[in-house]
């Protein structure tokens, strides 16, 4: 069979006319959408009040990975229950703006980082000390120096010595 314009013509137009049908069925967002995906977002305190919601979510996921946790170790909700009905906003647990304050500090240190390694783009995030952990990894305390040696017996102090 001979396919003439007027038939690729018509072919095109159909699908065309499918993908954009297809597209403005889209409608509104499932109920289990999380709250912080579709903007405005509420009581952003240092993340960018214009950050959209795929950019939102994907930092919040780098947080829970980088620190081992989930959801609830910020934000007021039920292990189990859509993100939708977690309240984002709310202030109401203290780790919340402890990890703002981390926040701010990421942000000091990369902004200073550069200029001290001479690497355009050095910068340390969350996983650079936490390591998936809840709490940042630390280096054990160093052993205290020993004591000096003690002068062997009978032997003479010099004047002046303490």
């Amino acid at each position: 069979m001979k396919f003439g314009i007027p038939q690729v013509a018509l072919a095109s137009a159909a699908a065309i006319f499918a993908v954009s049908v297809a597209f403005a069925q889209t409608g509104a967002p499932p109920a289990n959408t999380p709250a912080f995906a579709n903007p405005p977002h509420k009581n952003l305190k240092v993340l960018p009040q214009d950050i959209t919601g795929p950019q939102l979510l994907g930092t919040m996921k780098f947080f829970a990975q980088s620190l081992g946790v989930r959801c609830t170790f910020c934000h007021v909700g039920t292990e189990g229950q859509p993100l939708s009905t977690y309240d984002f906003a709310s202030d109401a647990k203290p780790n919340k703006d402890i990890a703002r304050g981390m926040i701010r500090m990421v942000k000091e240190i990369n902004g200073n980082l550069p200029a001290i390694t001479g690497e355009a783009d050095s910068k340390i995030t969350c996983f650079t000390c936490h390591r998936g952990s809840q709490h940042p990894a630390t280096a054990p305390t160093p052993a205290a120096a020993p004591a000096p040696a003690a002068p062997p017996a009978g032997a003479r102090q010099e004047r002046g010595a303490a």
